[in-house]
């Protein structure tokens, strides 16, 4: 087979019963971030930094206890604490489930916050209004024939577990979560099939402060790599045994892990570049493989043997891996990066709460972050040939500044975007990969989750709001709406401009 046939051959298609749909973050969304006796969560203290280079992701993630006790000190409702207004999705989610269904979704992504249901997470019975919320949510989602797709902790751990356990380094977290977890199973069983345990679970090295609780100051005289790998594993041992709760309390229900899918090429040929992109890829999967594999791989066993890395592991965590694997693999892809061994004096790019080298070959998005669908295509390929199950994208999307003007938007750079990425998505069904299904990221446009802001805008539907909170929150369908809807009409079928 020759360069052009493997680029080329392939006619993308879509398998019936594909499940097309969007997706939303509790946190990024909800709003009413104290209302009917909610507790505050790590989420609802990080806020939107300003003059901060965003290729500096650690820079413009990191947090100390002082800014944790000023976030909590500050009452006003504008200002720069934009995930506790969210785009309103706590008081207007029947409105948004209704132009969900007008675009013909078959499944939406959404979350559960933890803090709805315990607020401080060491309560032993949950909020009833908390529960009562988030069933009304998925009936109200099966009524309009809308498959929910939710994830269990989306950045939205109890802030109170940061002062009193260190986040997840505490290995108390894991009964305190699998309590949560049970109730979900127990109250929402019946209304969802697919769930999600831990979003993008890799990223901790990245933001351990937003996906762990972990402060930085508070293990002082610790090595911070080391806090980060036992803090993970007892974050997979907790999605473990919810698995193994899901498969008992909720029969029919299938879990999935979620990846930051980071996929890295070799800028050059040379031997050095490809092992480097090699070894970079397969950290990526060092979380994944546990999830689907019930073990550790044998690099990272050596690795902590070579750094003096202990995690404190039990033969019963081992078992509990082992028995709680999961059912189908999601992931968020939403750019590439190049791997160099000399990365003096090269260009930088922006990605998904991470940066790298600049590929001469790609374009970029307004946030500086490489658009590469081929990209996709390649990840669905080697992800299908590396687990063998299922797969699932569960974020992907073009974050841009919109112009609203007489009552929409017309995004054509969103929709050539998304026809691009589709397009690339059908191929590698074609070439066998078994996809369950689609949901684009912030598919009604919500605060961004790496900046703070309602700016930097990813939707279908626009929200009439800033990034100071000022707006009546009203929606508006963009150009992309109508397109999308018919592309899921279609089953993928029609791509073309309206």
């Amino acid at each position: 087979m020759n360069a052009k046939d493997v680029l080329t051959e392939l006619k993308p298609e879509f398998p019936r019963g594909f499940l097309w749909g969007g997706a939303l973050a509790a946190n990024q969304c909800e709003g009413a971030w104290d209302a009917d006796g909610k507790g505050p969560s790590v989420a609802d203290v990080t806020r939107r930094k300003e003059n901060i280079d965003p290729k500096d992701y650690k820079g413009s993630h990191a947090i100390s206890l002082a800014d944790i006790h000023a976030a909590l000190e500050w009452t006003d409702e504008l200002g720069p604490y934009g995930k506790r207004r969210g785009n309103k999705f706590y008081e207007r989610y029947l409105e948004d489930l209704d132009l969900c269904a007008e675009m013909g979704f078959k499944t939406l992504r959404v979350s559960i916050q933890w803090t709805r249901l315990f607020p401080e997470a060491e309560e032993k019975q949950p909020l009833e209004a908390g529960v009562r919320f988030y069933r009304q949510l998925f009936e109200a989602m099966r009524e309009r024939s809308i498959e929910p797709l939710v994830t269990l902790h989306h950045y939205e751990q109890p802030l109170a577990t940061v002062f009193n356990r260190r986040g997840w380094y505490d290995r108390g977290m894991i009964e305190l979560f699998n309590r949560f977890t049970e109730v979900c199973f127990r109250e929402y069983g019946d209304l969802v099939t697919y769930w999600l345990t831990f979003n993008e679970v890799d990223s901790i090295f990245r933001h351990p402060f937003t996906t762990a609780g972990l402060v930085e100051e508070q293990f002082e005289g610790l090595d911070m790599e080391q806090v980060c790998y036992q803090a993970l594993h007892h974050q997979l041992v907790a999605a473990a045994v919810a698995t193994t709760q899901m498969h008992e309390l909720a029969p029919g229900g299938r879990m999935g892990c979620m990846l930051t899918k980071t996929l890295h090429y070799p800028l050059t040929s040379h031997p050095d570049d490809q092992l480097l992109a090699q070894r970079v890829n397969r950290e990526n999967h060092l979380a994944s493989d546990v999830h689907a594999f019930g073990e550790y791989p044998g690099w990272v066993l050596k690795e902590w043997e070579r750094k003096g890395i202990t995690v404190e592991r039990t033969d019963a965590d081992a078992a509990v891996l082992k028995e709680g694997v999961i059912d189908y693999f999601s992931f968020s892809y939403y750019m590439s990066m190049v791997s160099t061994r000399d990365e003096a004096d090269k260009e930088k790019v922006s990605g998904n709460l991470t940066s790298g080298v600049k590929n001469p070959y790609l374009d970029v998005t307004e946030w500086n972050w490489q658009i590469d669908p081929e990209g996709l295509r390649f990840s669905l390929i080697d992800l299908y040939d590396r687990y063998r199950m299922p797969l699932f994208i569960v974020e992907n999307g073009i974050g841009a500044i919109d112009e609203f003007k007489d009552g929409t938007v017309v995004d054509d750079y969103r929709i050539a975007y998304f026809r691009s990425h589709i397009t690339e998505i059908g191929k590698a069904i074609a070439d066998g990969v078994d996809l369950l299904g689609y949901t684009p990221w912030g598919c009604i446009d919500l605060v961004s989750m790496s900046t703070c802001q309602m700016s930097k805008r990813y939707g279908f539907v626009y929200v009439d709001a800033d990034d100071e909170g000022h707006g009546t929150y009203d929606r508006s369908k963009k150009k992309s709406f109508d397109w999308y809807a018919r592309v899921i009409a279609t089953n993928g079928a029609n791509l073309e401009d309206l």
